[in-house]
C-alpha cells in the first residue's frame, strides 16, 4: 500500500489521542497510522500513513475536523 505524509496543526488534540490513533486498526478510509510525529511547541502534527490514495488521507483528517496543510506520497530507505 502507498505511504503518505501530511501535516496539520495539533490544535486542541490531546497528545494521548495521538498515542491511541497510533495503535488504531485500519479505518473506514483504509488508513493505518505508521507513525505520528508532533510538536506541541510548534503546534504541528506530521502523520505517516498507509493509505490507498491522498484523497483517503484528506477524508480521514476531515472526519476529525482537520484540514491538512499538505499531503505527499513518500518512499522509505528502510525497505
Amino acid at each position: 500500500m502507498p505511504v503518505f505524509m501530511d501535516t496539520h496543526p495539533l490544535g486542541n488534540i490531546p497528545v494521548a489521542d495521538l498515542h491511541t490513533l497510533q495503535k488504531a486498526p485500519k479505518d473506514e478510509f483504509g488508513i493505518v497510522h505508521v507513525n505520528i510525529h508532533y510538536s506541541e511547541k510548534e503546534d504541528k502534527v506530521f502523520c505517516v500513513l498507509d493509505a490507498p490514495d491522498s484523497e483517503a488521507v484528506r477524508k480521514h483528517h476531515e472526519a476529525f475536523g482537520l484540514n491538512c496543510e499538505w499531503i505527499v506520497q513518500i518512499e522509505s530507505t528502510a525497505k
